[in-house]
């Protein structure tokens, strides 16, 4: 560079040396443009000579880069270990209500989005027609509770006593005919009387004691048979006909439809007028006081779980708002399909914040891992679908190095390494994206 230098001068001063002798003849105003010309290209060539000499240094000579970045020092904390999976939140009581025959809705007195109270009627049926029937098997069981008393306390009674009177008698004609043969036989002994009267006392005498015998049977029968039997015929009508009544009443039952608990009216699918059928609900009410997030684990991550633990639900698109809750089942079968374990964990939610349905993510708390190494999640590279990556760490002479890791927990912005970093390095939060091994750096802050 420096002889292209000389070469390029050799060639520009004699043509400015020149200057004078071709504006010979030229006026003096001439001469002064002249003079001036040349200075300005004397001026122009002094400055390229210093441009290219600028230029010309050793081609071997590099210049060092720097890069400003900004690192945070590895934190040693208490870890929350937790099992994480997808979870979808259902209503712990659920019912769609359907009517128990084919009738047509006279009305409706809820909506949709209503809440509604145990036992609340929510749709009536038409009903005229049982309600009739129902009147029917009212007026039977009167007749019926009236013909048992009847029985009770009428007709059988007045027999009893009847058969008890002809008893009586029959047991004073029988003391009558006894005292009678034996005045009679005290004569016949004497020779008062012939033997012919003895033998119709004694006749007589046996007459009565029959007498008494068949009158205390018919007592008894009345008693025990007749009386019992037609009673208990009696209370067999009147059982029946209260059985008709019950039956009439809940038919009639059936043309309401109430709520089995009280929730909130999700669904709506007829109106006024519809017929409704077993087949087609009418309602959808779902509680939703307390929710259900089931969550789908893979297999050999449902180790730790166990009913009781804590659970915590984060909705997505809800700005990471979580509700807290408890695990209430784990399945003892696996999906064979998916190869996972469905968790429960119920969530209160009295404030109605969830909805029936919302996706999100359920972190079920089985331990905790006291020192451990943390890094911000910012500094962590990860490769994609696993928990392993890398991280840049600054050394003492300000020398960036890549250190592979592998990760544990993920908790608000922060990374618990595993393996990898031992604790108290330096790592790049901001601006080791892409940054090649051992290049210098400078911090943007004090760590």
């Amino acid at each position: 560079m420096p002889g292209e230098v000389r070469t390029l001068a050799l060639k520009v001063f004699p043509m400015i040396r020149a200057l004078p002798r071709v504006s010979r003849g030229l006026t003096t105003d001439s001469n002064a443009a002249t003079s001036g010309l040349r200075f300005c290209l004397s001026c122009s060539l002094f400055a390229w000579v210093l441009l290219f000499s600028g230029c010309s240094q050793p081609e071997n000579t590099k210049l060092k880069r720097v890069v400003s970045v900004k690192v945070a020092r590895v934190e040693l904390f208490d870890v929350s270990l937790t099992v994480r999976a997808p979870a979808t939140l259902f209503p712990r009581e659920q019912a769609n209500l359907a009517a128990r025959t084919a009738c047509p809705i006279r009305e409706l007195r809820v909506r949709k989005g209503d809440n509604v109270a145990a036992g609340q009627v929510l749709a009536v049926l038409e009903n005229h027609d049982l309600q009739a029937q129902q009147q029917e098997a009212e007026a039977a069981v009167m007749e019926a509770q009236a013909n048992l008393e009847r029985i009770s306390s009428g007709t059988v009674v007045a027999d009893v006593e009847r058969a008890r009177g002809q008893v009586a008698m029959a047991e004073a004609a029988l003391n009558q005919a006894q005292k009678n043969n034996d005045r009679r036989a005290e004569l016949f002994a004497q020779g008062a009387i012939p033997q012919r009267d003895l033998l119709l006392s004694q006749t007589e005498l046996s007459q009565a004691k029959t007498a008494l015998e068949v009158a205390k049977r018919i007592q008894e029968l009345l008693e025990r048979q007749s009386g019992g039997k037609e009673i208990r015929q009696a209370e067999s009508r009147l059982a029946g006909a209260k059985a008709r009544l019950q039956l009439a009443e809940a038919q009639l039952q059936f043309t309401e439809l109430r709520s089995p608990f009280a929730g909130t009216i999700t669904e709506q699918f007829l109106y006024p007028g519809d017929m409704a059928k077993p087949e087609v609900p009418v309602f959808t009410v779902m509680d939703l006081s307390t929710l259900v997030a089931r969550a789908q684990v893979p297999d050999e991550e449902t180790g730790p779980l166990q009913v009781g633990q804590q659970g915590v639900f984060t909705p997505s698109g809800q700005n990471q708002s979580s509700f807290t809750g408890r695990i209430t089942m784990v399945n003892k079968a696996v999906d064979l399909a998916r190869r996972t374990v469905e968790v429960w964990c119920e969530i209160s939610n009295g404030s109605r914040q969830l909805r029936a349905g919302s996706f999100g993510t359920l972190a079920m708390l089985t331990g905790t891992s006291p020192q451990s190494v943390v890094v911000p999640s910012a500094g962590v590279q990860f490769i994609g679908g696993t928990r392993d990556g890398w991280v840049m760490v600054v050394d003492e002479k300000y020398t960036a190095h890549k250190v592979e890791i592998k990760a544990g927990e993920i908790f608000n912005g922060k990374t618990q390494i595993k393996q990898g970093l031992k604790g108290k390095e330096l790592v790049i939060v901001e601006g080791g994206y892409g940054l090649p091994e051992g290049t210098e750096v400078r911090f943007t802050e004090k760590p």
